[in-house]
């Protein structure tokens, strides 16, 4: 590794194929865009997955395995909520068929067997969990967590492959104060997963990249067709990578908040995931969950048992 390597590529560097998945749930796909358009320049291939928040089962789509929707641009939506579904709608507009496979809202053992299943189903030899904000690098003992219940769902599951490379990429820091979490307890676990040699560094997207631009075209197109329920993050990581600072607002949906849009916000914060796996305080006793509302339960009932560290104010 030197000055001009970036740590995550090479990372994925003898990856044939990459599955890029939404680790949070919604639109955190679209945050793994740039990356996805990245890899397939250097001629791998590359899936697009996305734990949902849309209502699977009324859809009529294939199932390649038990718990995992294939949703493509012929999928009809079943209801407002599709970011997955004008995505794939984007790509059709491009000429291009890509789909994205959709898992389940469960709790993490149902999720864990879909993932095994996909992974037997595609034959992927590298995983890239994405997530829209920074709130999966909480390992329970922190003021805010922001929405733990999907991603350490997901990062149990991913965690679980048999897959050399597995990897956990951020992207949107500071807008998960929107959820209550404290970045000074963010940077914390950088700085512990940095001494582990866990920490791949900081990939600036630009607004001048090509694939920032497709990034952008995609979530302008979705947010455009779901205009009563836009992307928070998504917006708001566009507002950083097109130079606005501050209290700046491009959704009604977060009127009454404050937002701190900066230049952190645009940049991809990447880590091996088993790491970062390692650290979450409570994971094992996630691992046999059904649904979300048992994950619920279990995080409260073991935050309840723990010190909780105040909130941080960052001294700079």
């Amino acid at each position: 590794m030197d000055l001009f390597t970036s740590p995550l590529l090479e990372r994925l560097a003898s990856a044939r194929h990459v599955l890029i998945a939404g680790g949070g749930g919604g639109f955190d796909v679209f945050s793994g865009l740039p990356l996805y358009f990245r890899l397939r320049a250097l001629g791998k291939t590359v899936t697009l997955a996305n734990l949902s928040f849309t209502q699977l089962e009324a859809l009529e789509c294939e199932r390649p395995v038990p718990g995992v929707y294939r949703v493509d641009a012929s999928t009809e939506p079943r209801g407002y909520y599709f970011p997955e579904g004008w995505l794939s709608r984007w790509f059709e507009r491009r000429g291009e068929q890509v789909s994205v496979y959709c898992f389940d809202k469960t709790g993490m053992a149902p999720l864990r067997e879909a993932y095994a299943a996909l992974h037997a189903h595609l034959g992927f030899d590298a995983v890239v969990l994405v997530d829209g904000g920074t709130d999966i690098l909480m390992r329970g003992d922190e003021i805010g967590l922001g929405t733990p219940q999907e991603d350490i769902a997901s990062l149990g599951a991913v965690h679980a492959l048999p897959v050399s490379d597995k990897l956990v990429v951020c992207l949107g820091f500071g807008v998960d104060t929107y959820h209550g979490v404290c970045h000074a307890h963010f940077l914390e676990a950088v700085a512990a997963l940095s001494k582990e040699g866990a920490y791949l560094g900081v990939t600036a997207l630009l607004e001048a990249m090509p694939e920032v631009a497709l990034y952008k075209e995609a979530v302008a197109y979705s947010c455009e067709q779901m205009s009563r329920s836009p992307s928070i993050v998504s917006l708001s990581v566009v507002s950083a990578l097109e130079g606005e600072y501050g209290d700046v607002h491009r959704t009604e949906r977060t009127q009454g908040s404050t937002l701190w849009i900066n230049p952190l916000m645009s940049m991809y914060w990447a880590f091996d995931l088993t790491a970062v796996a390692r650290r979450c305080l409570y994971l094992e006793a996630l691992k046999d969950t059904s649904t979300p509302w048992e994950m619920h339960s279990i995080i409260e009932a073991f935050r309840g048992s723990l010190t909780i560290r105040p909130w941080k104010d960052m001294p700079v």
